[in-house]
């Protein structure tokens, strides 16, 4: 039996359209020279970028619910919905979502879709808004929880938790919060560190609700300095047919540029600013439009700069 749960997300479009309208309003009333605050053209990109993911997961969610669902009618196992089993649901998709999270950066195929989310170089409430088209690299890092016996409709409601609670950390306009919640919740601070495109902040702060699960995995950085949002190598276009798919015709164009099947291999699955370690010494550039990759240290507490290579 489907259990019965609510959109979520649909019943949050109004707060979603009040904060962005009131976020906007107070730029006006009280400008921040230092703030990314809002540009025209690339609020509207994002806007038009979120519309079009909504078609898009549509399409993606006929054959992913159709696995999904084989998956639960084969497992004996059943979680029952209530309101405490619930609660673990959630817990146990934020950690799930970290872990695809922090796949979709350290894996170039799946930043190419991961991308789309950092290609502003604005960090406003719109900027939540802005989603990939190509979304169908998400759903196995979520089969645990189905095979597990938790029912797909259960799950589905757990990502949009997740997404909805996500959208108030796109923000400049809240400060840090009291530490206790800094220390266990992803916040607009948190945030802002993972949008941002400088080397220390590369590839950190992946959590969604939480952040204790960067605490745990040394992904966890602290916000220290004002962020630069965007990419090591902006995109300059608010196409968003060019915005939904460049890092793909990047990653093309470098599969057909490398020698070796060893080179394609690693320039669709090894990190973002891969180089065969040939041309790395001979200081060839990697794609025009990805970000730095940066592999996660142990410790948390002093996060090192990124390798070379740009993202």
């Amino acid at each position: 039996m489907e259990p019965n749960l609510p959109d979520v997300v649909l019943w949050s479009i109004p707060a979603f359209v009040l904060l962005t309208v009131i976020e906007m309003v107070s730029y006006r009333l009280h400008p921040d020279e230092d703030a990314a605050g809002y540009e025209t053209k690339d609020a509207a990109t994002s806007l038009t970028m979120g519309l079009g993911s909504l078609g898009f997961d549509l399409l993606w969610k006929i054959p992913i619910l159709a696995i999904y669902m084989g998956v639960y009618e084969l497992t004996p196992l059943r979680v029952p919905v209530l309101w405490w089993t619930v609660l673990l649901m959630l817990l146990a998709q934020d950690f799930f979502y970290y872990w695809s999270h922090r796949g979709h950066h350290v894996i170039r195929i799946l930043w190419a879709c991961h991308v789309v989310h950092h290609s502003s170089r604005k960090f406003n409430l719109t900027t939540a808004l802005r989603q990939p088209w190509t979304s169908a690299t998400v759903w196995p890092f979520y089969l645990p929880l189905i095979a597990c016996g938790v029912h797909p409709a259960a799950l589905a409601f757990c990502q949009s938790a997740n997404l909805v609670y996500q959208f108030w950390v796109h923000t400049e306009r809240v400060g840090k919060l009291p530490r206790p919640f800094e220390y266990v919740l992803n916040t607009p601070s948190h945030h802002r560190v993972h949008h941002a495109s400088q080397g220390s902040y590369l590839d950190r702060n992946y959590g969604g609700i939480l952040i204790v699960w960067d605490r745990m995995f040394g992904s966890f950085a602290a916000e220290t300095e004002r962020p630069v949002y965007g990419l090591t190598k902006n995109i300059s276009t608010h196409n968003p047919l060019r915005v939904a798919t460049h890092e793909y015709a990047a990653i093309a164009r470098d599969v057909r540029a490398a020698d070796t099947w060893s080179e394609r291999a690693g320039r669709v699955f090894r990190g973002p600013g891969w180089q065969p370690a040939a041309k790395a010494a001979g200081g060839a550039g990697a794609s025009e439009s990805v970000r730095a990759a940066a592999s996660v240290p142990a410790q948390a507490a002093a996060p090192a700069p990124a390798p070379e290579g740009t993202r």
